[in-house]
């Protein structure tokens, strides 16, 4: 994965892609700091959360833009969330986000919302980077307080 990134800035060189050579760039940036970080390489697993991080960092910048009415930016912002977008896994439908929420909810059977971090920690593995992480919080949160 960090290698398809690589080999990526080169060709968005090569290609005078200013726009993806920038977004990559910065991902890169960022895979560097978490390499510090952890004092390892990171696997891809780690890769795939660095972009997971950046894309909602974008995300939320939206909602402020939104609130600036900073159509401008806004777009901008849009086409570097598709080109990170590229580089994630395949995300999961919401179908098979609720199969495996309900799959944890049968193996912990939680009796109060205590009982939240139990089941994240059980779904985020399977989850992570395959589905927006607050969606599937809030899911939680939901079937927690419909049962109790």
């Amino acid at each position: 994965m960090k290698d398809r990134i690589l080999k990526d800035i080169i060709t968005a060189m090569k290609e005078h892609n200013k726009e993806k050579l920038t977004v990559l760039r910065m991902v890169k940036g960022a895979m560097q700091l978490e390499e510090i970080n952890k004092k390892e390489t990171l696997s891809d697993e780690d890769v795939i959360g660095v972009l997971a991080k950046q894309i909602k960092t974008r995300k939320e910048s939206i909602a402020e833009f939104e609130k600036g009415n900073r159509k401008d930016l806004i777009d901008q912002t849009n086409a570097e969330i598709k080109i990170l977008e590229e580089y994630m896994p395949e995300q999961l439908s919401e179908e098979e986000v609720d199969k495996i929420i309900a799959t944890a909810f049968q193996n912990i059977t939680p009796t109060s919302m205590k009982d939240m971090g139990r089941i994240m920690k059980e779904v985020t593995p399977k989850l992570k980077g395959k589905a927006d992480m607050s969606m599937v919080s809030n899911k939680i949160k939901n079937q927690l307080a419909e049962m109790l």
